[in-house]
């Protein structure tokens, strides 16, 4: 059979959830009669590119120049590598690529995976009117899938990534060493954030959380770990509520999934989501979490099982559900359920299921 050239094509390469699900799963994926290359626009860290080139995939960069620019650059990329399938992971990328590849000859399958419930206004309009030119949109979740995102799709079938399972296990027997790497006191009861620092992840709402939760549990460390344009501001509002030695801000983390593996419970505060690679992380790790109930959390974390949902945009709410998880009698128990549900987000047969609909789309387009 003849090798089946593969383009993967994401807006950013920063450490977040739909960019570390892709190069997780690629790093699993068969090689044999395979060639895989991953185009980009934007990163501000090498992390995840060095991952992938460690691992003989191509990697194409288009950082340089404006950035009007680098979208007339993305569509002479792709056309330069003459792809059996582009799979998009973005919607303003996916919205330049699709009439602009409906016109190669011979003409790539095109997919689009979706990660997200909510986009932009502008995003939604701009990505819709060319939905229907995909030979088959992927959701990472059953909500994504039945989400606006999605809606207008011709063909459209849900696969939930998953974590590398054996990683976050390994990581997990080696909390106390994890914490002493970040100076973390091996008796502390830790919550750690990871996430970037956007207005989805609404931080904001985190930090009143904790203001409220360390007036009842002085003893509780909250750990937060990312980066992103609202930074400042809420490394301002933890200074302005004095909780700067309860509320420590790691800056970016490199392989971050050992800090959540290191944790005693995983703190998600976001006004929406798709299906966080981070809470995944912590079920793989048998970290318990507690979230807004938001996107696709709620399909992975099931209230005083794994962990506690709260009603997104309540601080009160969100701190309740973080004392309860503390409680002695509760936190163990939630624990157990975390690290019974471990299965549930394996990664490892994601990578063929991809493997085969690449194999397919390409076959029937030749």
């Amino acid at each position: 059979m003849a090798e089946v050239r593969v383009c993967e094509v994401i807006k950013t390469l920063d450490v977040g959830g739909a960019e570390v699900l892709l190069v997780e799963r690629l790093r699993r994926a068969p090689r044999t009669g395979r060639d895989y290359t991953v185009v980009f626009l934007r990163a501000n860290t090498e992390e995840l590119i060095e991952a992938l080139l460690d691992d003989g995939i191509k990697v194409v960069d288009l950082r340089r120049g404006p950035k009007w620019l680098r979208y007339a650059r993305l569509v002479g990329a792709v056309r330069r590598l003459s792809p059996d399938v582009v799979n998009v992971h973005s919607p303003l990328p996916a919205a330049v690529l699709r009439p602009a590849l409906r016109m190669m000859r011979p003409r790539p399958s095109l997919i689009s995976t979706v990660h997200q419930v909510w986009y932009h206004p502008l995003t939604r309009l701009l990505n819709r009117p060319t939905r229907r030119l995909d030979d088959l949109t992927v959701a990472v979740s059953p909500q994504v899938a039945n989400s606006r995102t999605v809606r207008g799709a011709r063909l459209v079938r849900t696969r939930v990534h998953g974590v590398d399972v054996a990683a976050q296990r390994f990581w997990a027997t080696r909390a106390a060493e994890v914490r002493a790497e970040f100076g973390i006191p091996g008796d502390a009861f830790v919550l750690a954030c990871v996430a970037n620092l956007r207005m989805q992840k609404n931080h904001a709402l985190l930090v009143e959380a904790a203001s409220l939760v360390l007036a009842r549990r002085p003893d509780a460390l909250f750990v937060l770990a990312g980066d992103g344009p609202l930074r400042d501001q809420v490394l301002a509002d933890i200074d302005r509520r004095g909780l700067r030695e309860r509320v420590r801000y790691l800056g970016l983390v490199p392989g971050a999934g050992r800090l959540v593996a290191a944790a005693d419970v995983l703190l998600l505060s976001s006004t929406y989501e798709g299906l966080p690679v981070v809470v995944m992380e912590a079920l793989a790790a048998g970290v318990p979490v507690v979230s807004t109930a938001v996107g696709g959390v709620p399909e992975l974390i099931r209230d005083n099982h794994n962990g506690i949902l709260t009603p997104p945009g309540s601080a009160e709410a969100f701190a309740d559900g973080i004392l309860r998880a503390m409680r002695p009698d509760v936190h163990p128990v939630l624990a157990a359920g975390a690290l019974a549900d471990t299965a549930t987000v394996d990664l490892s047969e994601t990578a063929d299921w991809f493997d085969e609909i690449y194999r397919e789309l390409a076959t029937g387009a030749r």
